[in-house]
């Protein structure tokens, strides 16, 4: 009886343990950045300073405050949608070439944990 207890016990405190773990702890930084690069994503962002376009850091904090989530990152990188640059200007975004899920959302994690 006492390990059936156990057992019950064990199952929602592993799940909230797992529930606690930061979803950009499993992000590949460097396949992150390899893409970013490939894709020249660097042309108009830069970590934590603006270029063209707004920083990853500024990046992650708009998706943050609007509730926006890694599908709404992905569908920005994948529609090409008018954006406003930092000069008040606006052209059309660069749609990403990779149509790799998980290279999509690893990217967009990776933006989005600035």
């Amino acid at each position: 009886m006492k390990t059936r207890s156990s057992l019950l016990l064990a199952g929602p405190l592993l799940a909230a343990l797992i529930a606690h773990v930061p979803a950009h702890a499993a992000v590949d930084e460097a396949a992150a950045q390899a893409l970013a690069k490939k894709e020249d994503c660097t042309k108009c962002h830069a970590l934590d300073k603006t270029k063209k376009g707004p920083s990853y850091k500024k990046i992650a904090a708009k998706y943050k405050e609007k509730k926006l989530t890694e599908k709404d990152a992905i569908k920005q990188m994948q529609e090409g949608k008018k954006v406003k640059l930092e000069d008040g200007t606006e052209e059309d975004h660069k749609i990403i070439e990779t149509k790799d899920p998980k290279a999509l959302s690893n990217l967009a994690q990776w933006i989005l944990s600035r």
